[in-house]
């Protein structure tokens, strides 16, 4: 679930359908692990970010997904893919939930699901950026990755063992005062198991 969502699920341009078909996520022998995304810093309800000086305004922040379980907002322009849960840029945090199919392989630990993008050497969780006005799509502008491939294999498996979240910590505001974009990385984001109080 997401906090502060700004768009209305009765929009008709909210679709769902099905239950959700991941290849990886249907096998019984595959583990499910929680993924709890905490962003914090948001960058405000317009931006300039690029060298064209276009701005933006009534921008939102949500998640990539695939999933037929979960509604979203269609992409503009086209993408194979939905924006699921969009929080406004200047909600005071933002906070989505998702499952994801843990692999085990010769070549390591490998992830699945339906919010899971890249092929086996960037595998990741995706966050759009986009303009919201009213009229039933999310107007893309930009993405971030949050790369699976990059967590440390030992906290996931002590997720796994323990049945926590694997929690990211995530600042969606980048150096320059924009959205972040591209591969989020350290410090921008932090990974950890959250203690049990």
């Amino acid at each position: 679930m997401a906090t502060g969502t700004g768009s209305s699920r009765s929009n008709p341009r909210y679709m769902s359908s099905g239950p959700s078909r991941s290849r990886i996520g249907a096998r019984s022998a595959s583990p499910s692990l929680t993924v709890v995304i905490q962003g914090f810093d948001l960058p405000g309800r317009s931006c300039r970010p690029g060298p064209s000086g276009t701005t933006y305004q009534e921008v939102h922040v949500g998640l990539c997904s695939r999933s037929h379980d979960r509604l979203g907002l269609s992409v503009v322009p086209h993408r194979p893919w939905q924006v699921a849960e969009p929080v406004p840029g200047d909600a005071a945090s933002a906070r989505w939930e998702v499952p994801v199919s843990v692999r085990r392989a010769d070549a390591g630990i490998d992830f699945g699901g339906p919010f899971v993008r890249g092929d086996r050497t960037d595998r990741h969780l995706g966050l759009a950026w986009g303009e919201v006005p009213g009229d039933g799509f999310f107007h893309l502008f930009r993405a971030a990755k949050l790369r699976l491939v990059d967590v440390d294999p030992r906290l996931v498996e002590e997720a796994l063992k323990l049945g926590r979240p694997l929690t990211a910590n995530v600042r969606l505001t980048d150096h320059n005062g924009n959205p972040i974009c591209a591969r989020i990385r350290s410090p921008d984001v932090i990974w950890s198991i959250p203690t049990v109080t």
